[in-house]
């Protein structure tokens, strides 16, 4: 099966090539990009919005892109199953277009944070943690400045009851409620998180273990029926 996998362009994307090297490169999918201005085809498998500086984070982290014209194919896709991946400014975009609940907020100390952090798996059943056992922990890279997600105590009872966090920190990183660094929506096709997969998924830039990173593109193709 030709899996295919758009990446949304926005203005200030800058992680657009990195993830599509990852699908195309690394795992082998199709992946094709496609201008925030342009519409996206109906045959397209999966839909990644890759992390960057949308509209140079103008007004708040996202909220511009939100607006534009692609989203609305986005969302029309969610609405039918498509699996959708945001990261990090993706992960923004997606909060900010009401695709996944919350709001992602000025990390705790202010700063633009750029380390390894590890990540724990809370939910292996989304399209794109189906390989990941439960509890598992994933070493990856953060990049951002707006990265501290945030829920009132009623929501994030919801998203526990729901099963809807999909990411923790193992440890406290930026203040997010909960240590929540990704979350899914309702029906689990539509996940953000803040880290970078792609920045982790080969050997030569990944000084841990890049294994466990390459296991959310790997669950991708599982969904798919795609073995790599």
């Amino acid at each position: 099966m030709n899996v295919k996998v758009g990446v949304v362009v926005f203005p200030g994307s800058n992680c657009d090539r990195d993830m599509y090297h990852v699908l195309t490169d690394v795992f082998n999918l199709d992946a094709q990009y496609y201008w925030h201005e342009k519409s996206l085809p109906k045959n397209i498998d999966a839909v990644i919005l890759p992390g960057g500086f949308s509209y140079g984070d103008r007004l708040r982290a996202g909220v511009i892109a939100a607006h534009s014209p692609i989203i609305k194919d986005v969302q029309k896709m969610a609405k039918k199953g498509i699996p959708v991946l945001g990261v990090c400014n993706g992960f923004q975009i997606l909060v900010e277009s009401g695709l996944l609940p919350g709001v992602l907020l000025k990390n705790e100390s202010l700063n633009f944070m750029c380390e390894w952090t590890n990540l724990v798996v809370e939910n292996n059943k989304t399209p794109f943690t189906n390989q990941f056992k439960l509890q598992q922990k994933i070493p990856i890279p953060i990049a951002n400045g707006e990265g501290r997600y945030y829920v009132d105590d009623n929501t994030l009872k919801e998203l526990k009851k729901k099963n809807q966090i999909v990411f923790r920190y193992d440890e406290v990183v930026n203040g997010s409620s909960n240590r929540i660094a990704g979350v899914c929506n309702e029906d689990g096709n539509v996940v953000g998180m803040m880290p970078h997969p792609e920045r982790a998924v080969e050997s030569e830039i990944n000084p841990i273990d890049n294994k466990p990173s390459s296991l959310i593109f790997e669950s991708l193709l599982s969904k798919m029926g795609v073995s790599n």
